[in-house]
């Protein structure tokens, strides 16, 4: 994602030259030469994938061999509602197909196999990783092979559950210019890990972190303790949710106020997606890739959380006190 580069074509002037006035020419061209990677087509990731083909990436690859069900097309638009159509083909085939129609000058194309399974040489071949759709320890794995590429690769994660969303957001070590009156100020920033980010103890976290933010480690935490896949809880699991919340706050000092029973019960009840969410966090997380691909405006650092109950987008910087 740096400055060097082909100069964009004619076709691609013209094509983008209402984004081009907004954001400039040399913020386009590096967009248009990024490669992006992302894994699990939810309702979230389609809208995300959507704002990214329209804006000129370069190219997108999509993962998720899960074959299409009915319940998929409830929050996801890009999968054709005719079982004569989504039937026997997997999520990322038919997101494939249908964001090739958006804009015919991004490569879209389908790679199979589980995230887990994919080595460090295979996420060199891409600028940004977005992964959603799997277990917690499948995206610190994910998230340490990206770290271990000399280049910097910018790593997200999603999460998308009801009404409730969260991006995780690690752009490693950052630098941006932004501008500031008549002047253009050169910044930087340094992000922890996925893994780092979620050891910083509770207790030492501000008293007004988002209740999302415990929610969201508790749920994660049921699901990995349980071997469930991600999304894979209902409220029968309730009982059991509830009790390792009180078993976490214990061990991380932490009053269970800031966790409320409500909350969990929210995310447990109903694990589809609402697509009005899926919305606002897919271009939120579409803004947030655009910034830091063409290294311009200021990133989110390193969370962000919305609730429709109240309409609230928060962004909390949850590191270590030295990052």
């Amino acid at each position: 994602m740096d400055g060097d580069g082909e100069e964009l074509t004619a076709q691609e002037t013209a094509l983008y030259d209402r984004q081009i006035r907004v954001w400039g020419a040399d913020a386009q061209r590096r967009l248009s030469k990024a490669h992006v990677l992302v894994y699990g087509m939810k309702g979230t990731i389609a809208e995300f994938c959507k704002n990214i083909v329209l804006a000129g990436v370069g190219s997108l690859t999509l993962i998720d061999d899960r074959i299409a069900s009915e319940e998929a097309f409830s929050s996801n638009f890009l999968i054709p509602p005719d079982e004569n159509v989504y039937g026997g083909k997997t999520l990322a085939q038919l997101c494939c197909d249908s964001l090739k129609d958006f804009n015919p000058m991004v490569r879209v194309s389908v790679q199979k196999g589980d995230l887990s399974s994919f080595d460090v040489e295979f996420f060199n071949n891409f600028d940004v990783v977005v992964v959603s759709s799997c277990s917690l320890p499948a995206k610190k794995l994910a998230n340490e092979k990206c770290r271990k590429i000399s280049k910097r690769v910018a790593f997200y994660t999603v999460d998308c559950r009801d009404s409730c969303g969260e991006i995780f957001v690690d752009l490693q070590d950052y630098k941006y210019s932004k501008k500031k009156l008549e002047e253009t100020i050169e910044c930087h920033l340094r992000y922890p890990s996925f893994e780092e980010a979620l050891s910083v103890p509770w207790k030492e976290l501000p008293r007004k972190t988002s209740k999302l933010y415990f929610a969201m480690r508790v749920i994660e935490k049921f699901e990995e303790a349980e071997g469930r896949s991600a999304g894979e809880v209902s409220v029968a699991d309730l009982p059991g949710v509830l009790k390792l919340k009180k078993e976490l706050c214990a061990v991380q000092s932490l009053n269970e106020s800031h966790v409320p029973d409500t909350l969990l019960e929210r995310l447990v009840t109903s694990t589809l997606e609402f697509p009005p969410v899926c919305a606002i966090i897919g271009g939120i997380l579409g803004q947030e890739v655009i910034k830091a691909i063409s290294g311009k405006g200021d990133p989110l650092k390193n969370f962000f959380f919305f609730d429709a109950f109240d309409g609230k987008g928060i962004i909390e910087n949850i590191s270590n006190s030295n990052a």
